[in-house]
């Protein structure tokens, strides 16, 4: 999904283009649903693999083309920015991971609710780690999400481990990303680069042991798997260069368009099983959303007026 620390305006205004940007990546990241399903017989780890492999050059000549390499090498000679990237870019790796296995095999709607999870999740992180004090808007909603987890977890006899994977995951994703000083384009290109050393070396291994997918089974397997690095770094980049152009709230509202694409998509284009326990979660769900996003709208209107009112 978002990459977590782009900037916002200065101005703390949207722009028209800012905005065209975030809802062309969402919109990119809504349909990822059908390209994922398309490479369902491949394994979720080659697929992984040759997403970050392909990431790279894209990446790269993004980065060229922006002028920011320099910011790169400064964070390759710096063992501590390794270091935290090379947590932050695990973390991605299970998210991805997660994900497209997910799809594949016809859990969509566990996804949704996983990425519809993850804002709450972020405000509870903050509360847990960094000591911040929820609002009781917002503890309501955490509450609200916990009890959609609760009567998944009941209706299933477990719990729903891909929801919670996808939101464990990029939510930590989210909160270590922050600490790591670079900026969402070079900190993408600077993840997928450490990342490519273990998949390169996996992808060697796959096709000398017959198993990869990546020329022994034909052109399509190779377009398709080729194909990984655009859908996953063009949103990416896309998005990074879009948020710094909006306000927080206004992304906040925003980041609900994938999850609602990929949970329509699941239901009613993969026709995946929507039964009465899910109904109850996602309505949950679905209030939670209402009452954080009513929320965060308040607080933000609430400081545009603080600033642009006379001062006593």
């Amino acid at each position: 999904m978002a990459e977590p620390n782009a900037k916002v305006p200065a101005e703390n205004t949207d722009s028209a283009q800012g905005f065209a940007f975030a809802l062309t990546a969402y919109l990119l990241w809504g349909f990822l649903p059908f390209f994922m399903k398309a490479i369902a017989h491949i394994p979720a780890p080659e697929v992984v693999a040759h997403r970050i492999v392909w990431s790279v050059p894209l990446a790269g000549l993004v980065l060229v083309w922006l002028g920011r390499t320099e910011d790169v090498k400064v964070a390759l000679r710096s063992p501590r920015m390794l270091r935290m990237a090379a947590l932050t870019a695990v973390l991605i790796t299970i998210n991805w991971g997660i994900y497209v296995w997910a799809i594949g095999a016809g859990r969509a709607i566990e996804t949704a609710l996983g990425y519809y999870i993850n804002p709450l999740f972020s405000i509870f992180l903050g509360a847990l780690l960094l000591k911040e004090k929820p609002s009781p808007a917002q503890m309501v909603a955490i509450a609200l999400a916990a009890a959609a987890v609760a009567v998944l977890a009941f209706d299933a006899g477990g719990l729903p481990w891909v929801s919670i994977g996808l939101c464990l995951s990029w939510g930590f994703y989210a909160f270590f990303r922050k600490t790591l000083p670079i900026g969402p384009n070079q900190g993408f290109f600077l993840e997928v680069l450490l990342l490519s050393i273990p998949a390169i070396g996996y992808i060697i291994w796959l096709e000398t042991t017959g198993q990869g997918h990546f020329g022994d089974t034909g052109m399509t397997d190779v377009l398709w798997l080729l194909s990984c690095g655009i859908v996953t770094a063009i949103p990416l980049m896309i998005y990074a260069n879009g948020a710094k152009l909006l306000r927080l709230s206004t992304i906040g509202i925003m980041q609900y368009i994938a999850p609602t694409m990929i949970f329509l998509i699941a239901v009613f284009v993969f026709h995946e099983p929507f039964g009465t326990a899910k109904l109850i979660a996602f309505a949950l769900i679905w209030a939670a959303l209402v009452i954080y996003s009513g929320a965060m709208l308040a607080q933000s209107r609430a400081r545009r007026a603080e600033q642009v009112s006379p001062a006593e």
